[in-house]
């Protein structure tokens, strides 16, 4: 009987270390917050989607295991779209659909230590009628949550994904010294890219342990894209239709990050 408590926090630890691992090389991504809504930003493999539309004002990113990440993608498209219906499209709260159904879900099944855990991580954005209304929510693989919104200060109207911490805070200290809350579209463009090629950079074998300079950050972004491809999406604060969601095109793009 003593002996089962000690048993069950060992496999907790067991059970972290291999979800981090499997987690550690994930590509970066990048939520900043600009004069007419938010950005998501991530560059890698064009095969494999990372950023999706979830709500009308509501928008993911996530790094994982396919699978996993579209079984929780579903879920909370699912449990978005019966509150809107039963309620109203008003009433569907980024922080409702993380607080009491999709961290709940994941911290369950990290601890069913019989079980498979979710090999993922999330990272949600709502835009609001304001800046200061925006929310950017990570949830962790055992259902832990970090946000940044109108409660939290001080306030930095951006988030980041990636594989480590050590990566996650190289790129919250780059986003906090380059990012500008009030930027244009193509220097938030400009901005999130260079704060996903930082995080890259603290990725891997050979991983960095202090912030780069500006030409080192440039030379390895223009590397990366030459192999892989831009994956943005952006949640406009102003649109005329109900659902903020849209793509940027390689069109949009392009000519921003040649700067």
């Amino acid at each position: 009987m003593i002996e089962e408590p000690y048993r069950w926090v060992e496999a907790i630890a067991n059970r972290r270390e291999y979800v981090e691992t499997q987690l550690a090389q994930g590509s970066p991504i990048a939520a900043v917050g600009y004069r007419d809504g938010i950005l998501f930003l991530t560059i890698g493999r064009r095969s494999r989607q990372k950023i999706y539309e979830i709500y009308d004002r509501i928008a993911m990113g996530a790094i994982g295991h396919p699978g996993d990440i579209e079984r929780l993608r579903l879920a909370a498209i699912e449990l978005a779209s019966t509150e809107g219906f039963t309620r109203s499209a008003s009433d569907v709260s980024l922080r409702r659909l993380a607080h009491y159904s999709l961290s709940p879900v994941m911290k369950a099944a990290f601890e069913q230590v019989y079980g498979p855990p979710y090999l993922a991580r999330l990272l949600f954005a709502e835009v609001g009628s304001s800046p200061k209304e925006d929310l950017f929510l990570r949830i962790d693989y055992d259902g832990s949550l970090t946000a940044d919104g109108p409660v939290a200060q001080p306030r930095q109207r951006f988030a980041v994904l990636t594989g480590t911490n050590s990566s996650a805070e190289l790129m919250e200290k780059f986003l906090q010294q380059n990012h500008v809350t009030d930027a244009a579209l193509p220097d938030a463009i400009a901005v999130a890219a260079d704060g996903w090629s930082v995080g890259r950079m603290g990725l891997g074998e050979n991983a960095i342990k202090e912030m780069p300079d500006r030409d080192a950050i440039r030379k390895h972004r223009d590397e990366q894209l030459a192999d892989s491809g831009v994956e943005a999406a952006v949640l406009e604060r102003d649109a005329k239709s109900a659902i903020r969601y849209r793509t940027l095109s390689e069109e949009e793009l392009h000519p921003h990050l040649q700067r």
